[in-house]
C-alpha cells in the first residue's frame, strides 16, 4: 500500500535521516597498535605518527600500544590483548611475514581492519603500507656498487634475521649484486641495535679486515661515528634518511665522507592508520597493498643542497626525516613531535 507522509511527515523522515547521518561521522574509534622492537628510534618515531594521525583526525578516542621485544608469539598475545580491549583498527609491525595470520584472520572476522605497516604479511585479510622494502635494498646498493667502480669489499649491514623488512631489503641487495661480479660482500646483523651497530663496526676495524664501502639497512650515524673516533678514512656509506646522518653528510663531505641516505618514512604508521580510518568510515577504498617509492639523496655536490633543506638540527640525530606520507598523513610537525594522541 502506498503512503503518502505530507509535508511534515517527510521533513520528519528527513530530519531523522540527518541525525542517523550525523551520529555515523560522530562515530569514534579506539586504535590498537602492535609493535616488538623497543629502543629503536624509527619505531619511537612510527608510534609517534599514528598518534599525531589519531589526534589530526578528530575520530580516535583512544589509542592502545601494545610495546615490547618480541618475537610472533608476543605479538600474537598483544593482538588477541588489543581484540578483547575492543579495538576497531589494528596497526601492527609485524615480526614474521606469515606467523600472525591466523591472528589477523580472527581480527578482521570481528571487523576490526587489520594494517601492516613497514613489513608485509601474507594475510589475505590485512592490508599493508610499507615502504618498497626491496627497492629499498636495490637503490641503495646500486649506488655504492656504482661508487666503487663495480668492485671491493663490501660489509652488508643487516637488521634483524628472519622479519621481513630486513629479508625484503636483502633480496633487493643481492638481486642487484648479481650485476657486479667484483664486488665481494660480508654480511653482519646489527639488531637495528645502536650499541650493537657502533660495536660491530669498531671490532671490524680493529680487525684490519679490508672494507671498501658499507651498506647499512639504516643504522648509519654509529657506523660513520665509529669510523671518526676510529681515526680512519671514510669509506662510502648508504644509510637511511635519518637526521644525524644527514648532518654527518653534510659535515663531514669535505674530510672525505662520501654517502647516500635512502628514505625509509616511519609516518608509514600514521598513513597506515589515515588507511585503517578511510575503510571504517567507508569513505574511500585502498589496495590491500600500497608501496611507497624510496627516495635517495646522496651528498655530490650537486645532492648537497637537498640534504640542507631537510636537515633539521633541532630534531633527534635518530629521527627520519620523512615525517609525513604524501596523500596519507595530516597532522602537524607540533602533533609528531608532541607524540600525544588521544
Amino acid at each position: 500500500m502506498k503512503r503518502n507522509y505530507g509535508l511534515a511527515g517527510a521533513s520528519l523522515i528527513a530530519a531523522l535521516l540527518a541525525v542517523s547521518g550525523a551520529h555515523a561521522a560522530d562515530k569514534k574509534f579506539v586504535v590498537g597498535v602492535s609493535n616488538t622492537l623497543i629502543g629503536n628510534g624509527w619505531r619511537e618515531e612510527m608510534i609517534c605518527s599514528i598518534k599525531a594521525q589519531a589526534e589530526a583526525s578528530g575520530v580516535v578516542s583512544k589509542v592502545i600500544v601494545a610495546n615490547r621485544n618480541g618475537g610472533p608469539s608476543e605479538q600474537i598475545a598483544d593482538i588477541r590483548n588489543l581484540i578483547s580491549a575492543g579495538a576497531n583498527a589494528i596497526i601492527i609491525n609485524p615480526s614474521d611475514r606469515d606467523a600472525l595470520n591466523p591472528i589477523i584472520k580472527q581480527a578482521a572476522a570481528k571487523g576490526i581492519v587489520v594494517v601492516a605497516v613497514d613489513q608485509s604479511v601474507s594475510a589475505p585479510e590485512a592490508y599493508t603500507l610499507s615502504n618498497d622494502q626491496v627497492a629499498y635494498g636495490k637503490v641503495g646498493a646500486k649506488w655504492l656498487f656504482d661508487k666503487l667502480g663495480g668492485k671491493g669489499n663490501v660489509l652488508e649491514m643487516r637488521g634483524i634475521d628472519g622479519v621481513p623488512a630486513d629479508a625484503d631489503r636483502h633480496q633487493g641487495f643481492t638481486e642487484t649484486l648479481k650485476d657486479y661480479p667484483d664486488i665481494k660482500v660480508t654480511s653482519v646483523f646489527t639488531g637495528w641495535a645502536l650499541n650493537k651497530t657502533a660495536q660491530t663496526t669498531k671490532e671490524l676495524l680493529a680487525s684490519g679486515k679490508q672494507i671498501d664501502g658499507i651498506w647499512t639497512s639504516g643504522l648509519d650515524k654509529p657506523v660513520v661515528d665509529a669510523y671518526v673516533t676510529a681515526g680512519k678514512p671514510f669509506v662510502p656509506v648508504v644509510g637511511a634518511d635519518n637526521n644525524g646522518f644527514l648532518g654527518q653528510l653534510i659535515d663531514l663531505k669535505d674530510k672525505g665522507l662520501s654517502g647516500v641516505a635512502v628514505s625509509n618514512p616511519p609516518a608509514v604508521g600514521g598513513a597506515g592508520l589515515a588507511l585503517a580510518l578511510d575503510i571504517l568510515q567507508k569513505t574511500k577504498d585502498h589496495p590491500h597493498v600500497v608501496k611507497v617509492t624510496p627516495t635517495v639523496w646522496d651528498n655530490s655536490d650537486a645532492g648537497l643542497d637537498t640534504l640542507k633543506k631537510n636537515y633539521n638540527p633541532k630534531l633527534d640525530p635518530f629521527y627520519s626525516v620523512a615525517v609525513s606520507v604524501p596523500d596519507y598523513t595530516t597532522y602537524t610537525m607540533d602533533q609528531i613531535i608532541g607524540c600525544k594522541g588521544p
